[in-house]
């Protein structure tokens, strides 16, 4: 995946010192994010995403990996970080406490990265290996604004 190979290191750098901010900053009030079960899994689901483009990324510098491995790879990958955000989902929707907006965002938010992520893969396993790397794109950069608005929200909402 020759050409992208400034733009997966980039990326790799971007969001392993992003899920550890991300991780940082929680734990200054993370005794009361663990009280509320859906901004535990949120933030969870924001650190998986941020994962997600660090494994996608890392793979596709490493040398010598074929277009099938690596969309399988990001598949997989795609599929694991996607269970956070099904957890997340499932505690959006189990609180109903009026503050409790815009549920449906909340729960589709965690969603974005993964489906681009299995897209990408998809169109890696069909052999469509630039479309592939360009879904793969989208998705790291997709990971990384869905992953610092989940944890600026998670933040603002623990200090409610």
């Amino acid at each position: 995946m020759g050409d992208w190979g400034d733009f997966h290191v980039a990326m790799v750098g971007a969001t392993a010192a992003l899920a550890g901010l991300v991780i940082v900053a929680a734990s200054v009030n993370i005794g009361e994010i663990v009280k509320a079960p859906a901004l535990t899994a949120r933030l969870g689901t924001a650190i998986a995403g941020l994962v997600l483009a660090l494994v996608v990324s890392a793979v596709g510098l490493a040398p010598g990996v074929p277009a099938a491995l690596y969309g399988s790879i990001a598949a997989v990958t795609a599929v694991m970080a996607a269970t956070f955000a099904l957890s997340a989902a499932r505690r959006i929707f189990a609180d109903h406490d009026a503050r409790n907006r815009l549920r449906g965002v909340k729960a589709g938010l965690g969603f974005v990265a993964p489906a681009a992520y299995v897209v990408g893969g998809i169109l890696m396993l069909v052999g469509d290996v630039d479309a592939g790397s360009a879904a793969f794109a989208l998705g790291a950069l997709l990971s990384v604004v869905v992953a610092l608005t989940i944890s600026w929200i998670v933040l603002v909402e623990v200090l409610r």
